[in-house]
């Protein structure tokens, strides 16, 4: 099988998901990493790839693809043997779809605001998104309390998507010390075969 071919910036939790899932499913890939503060994103060869210049994208043998969610369901749909990454009947399916939708929402506006912040100095408010991640895994904590994984009886798309800014919220200031259930959650994935984490940042740098 020819590698997949995934661009991204390694410090990126969209990247992280998609290099996780790829690692998941024992798939080869080769990482194309950008010089996001160079803009080789806008650079008029990559809008051909991913037209908003976002990362992550891939180019499997020639589909390209950008949006890491969208990316999670075509390398499920397209290469998993084990099809309870996305559970086929409707209710559990619908689970994992609000689940992306709080990736998208609520993790990004949370835990992954707060991160833009402290490590790339974006222009955002650090304390309202400190506030919304706490509030956040003030839910995720009660709804983990009696179930192992967030949308199904096993792991999905749904952790996965959900993962790595919430692995690396302390990074941007958000303590996951008072969240036991939510810090058994992050171990269970951490504890799957292939598992590959993110780069991350030493928490002195931030200061």
């Amino acid at each position: 099988m020819t590698p997949i071919k995934l661009y991204r910036t390694p410090k990126s939790g969209h990247c992280h998901r998609v290099e996780l899932m790829l690692a998941l499913l024992d798939l080869p890939y080769e990482t194309i990493d950008l010089d996001m503060a160079n803009a080789a994103h806008k650079a008029p060869d990559y809008l051909q790839i991913s037209p908003f210049g976002q990362v992550p994208a891939i180019d499997d043998s020639g589909y390209i693809l950008a949006d890491s969610n969208a990316i999670l369901v075509y390398l499920v749909q397209t290469y998993a043997k084990d099809t309870g990454w996305i559970p086929r009947d409707a209710k559990t399916a619908a689970e994992v779809q609000s689940w992306l939708t709080v990736a998208a929402d609520q993790i990004y506006s949370g835990p992954c605001a707060a991160r833009l912040v402290t490590l790339f100095g974006a222009p955002l408010d650090h304390q309202a998104a400190i506030a919304k991640s706490h509030t956040l895994f003030q839910y995720m904590e009660t709804h983990l309390n009696n179930r192992s994984w967030l949308a199904s009886e096993r792991i999905t798309i749904a952790d996965i998507a959900g993962y790595s800014y919430i692995a690396h919220a302390p990074e941007g200031g958000v303590d996951l010390a008072p969240y036991p259930n939510l810090r058994a959650w992050l171990n269970r994935i951490e504890a799957e075969p292939k598992f590959v984490g993110m780069l991350a940042s030493p928490i002195a740098e931030l200061a």
